[in-house]
């Protein structure tokens, strides 16, 4: 057994870190959303099982846990990472450029599975003088209500498992640091669907119908006044439109128009209320216009809390071989690793991935966001010690 300050945690991610870009271009090129991350884990498995690693596959759905068993050792910690893409297409010039349209890794996926594979190969070489066992959770669906996390948990990925880290690539702050935050780090992303009916009819007769576009528009309008107005301004919310559908022609007046988009809060009060009045409002502003409202509210990831023990943890392992930054904040972002820390200890963790002179400067699901290299190795580096440091701070 060793502690992180006896093994040469640097030399370790250097022999591993050429696959790591290698295996993140590959993925970033061939994106799967959802459940549908067969190639992906598939290519987690096989770079685990080569190194001796025991890997179990077809984990909620299609997702992957490989283990590291430390005989006589009386912790394990597990390590997170999500492999899914996202709905959206590409902006870029890269060689590694997503292939398929409709599909593409702006959130970060493709590294943080690349980078988990890494640390699993590198403590692999090293498993004798590892201090606890170590479990490594390559989940799929991270992006998607209900998301993949409640999945892995029901088909036991936790079982056993005293502790889970996740970490995400982060462009708020700088490549070169990792942030580690205490309490709720990200917020409820309930989501919302407000279809809003009328009459349809010729665009040239608009006095002959009644116009759910218009009243669409004063819904969206009106909404607006929601958190500014009926929420605490000491509280943190947001009420954000994201789609808006509605007609098929330029000259026919649509008899629907469906609207959609996101609450999101720390305290699920707070969510309550918006929602409350988001709900009023479509009623109300329908009932004005003539028109009809249904208004449906789907329920978000819980709140991701940080365990202040497990932030210890992290702080004084990670911090013996990477800078910890106080530019992190909590962000209204949601995340399924949220459902890990309902059921053991958890602490989600941030990747610094900015770098403005490489023009690394868009945030998560741009359709320019992009990973920075040089903030691969240092997840790499931070997953190495948090299982190297784990029984420093048992």
């Amino acid at each position: 057994m060793a502690t992180i300050r006896e093994v040469d945690v640097d030399a370790l991610v250097d022999e591993v870190i050429t696959e790591v870009i290698a295996l993140q271009r590959d993925i970033h090129q061939h994106p799967e959303i959802g459940f549908d991350t067969v190639r992906t884990a598939a290519l987690a498995a096989e770079a685990m099982r080569s190194a001796g690693i025991d890997v179990r596959e077809g984990i909620g759905k299609t997702g992957v846990v490989g283990d590291i068993e430390v005989p006589g050792a009386t912790r394990r910690i597990a390590l997170r990472a999500d492999m899914d893409a996202l709905p959206m297409d590409e902006d870029s010039n890269l060689p590694h450029k997503s292939s398929i349209p409709g599909a593409a890794h702006m959130c970060g996926h493709d590294a943080h599975t690349a980078m988990l594979t890494g640390a699993a190969r590198a403590l692999a070489s090293v498993r004798d003088r590892l201090p606890c066992s170590v479990r490594f959770i390559f989940q799929p669906n991270e992006e998607a209500i209900p998301g993949g996390a409640t999945a892995m948990i029901a088909d036991g990925c936790l079982e056993g498992v005293d502790r889970i880290f996740g970490m995400h690539v982060w462009p708020v702050f700088d490549t070169g640091h990792i942030g580690i935050l205490e309490g709720p780090v990200m917020a409820q992303p309930d989501v919302f669907r407000i279809v809003i009916g009328g009459v349809g009819g010729h665009a040239a007769a608009p006095h002959v119908v009644i116009d759910p576009i218009v009243c669409a528009a004063q819904v969206v309008s009106a909404a607006q006044s929601i958190v500014s107005r009926n929420i605490d301004p000491q509280e943190a919310c947001v009420l954000s439109f994201t789609q808006f559908h509605g007609g098929t022609a330029d000259n026919v007046i649509s008899e629907k128009v469906e609207l959609r988009g996101t609450i999101r809060s720390f305290v699920q009060e707070v969510g309550a209320t918006a929602c409350q009045r988001l709900e009023e409002i479509a009623t109300s502003v329908a009932k004005g216009h003539g028109c009809t409202a249904e208004v449906e509210f789907t329920e978000g990831y819980p709140v991701t809390f940080n365990d202040p023990e497990a932030c210890a943890e992290a702080r004084r392992t990670i911090s013996a071989v990477t800078p910890i930054t106080d530019e992190a904040f909590p962000v209204l972002g949601g995340e399924d690793f949220a459902y890990y820390g309902q059921v053991i200890p958890a602490a989600f963790l941030f990747l610094g991935n900015r770098d403005a002179s490489k023009g690394i400067v868009h945030y998560c699901h741009h359709p320019r966001f992009q990973v920075d290299d040089a903030a691969m190795p240092i997840g790499v580096r931070s997953w190495v010690a948090l299982a190297l440091g784990a029984a420093e701070t048992a």
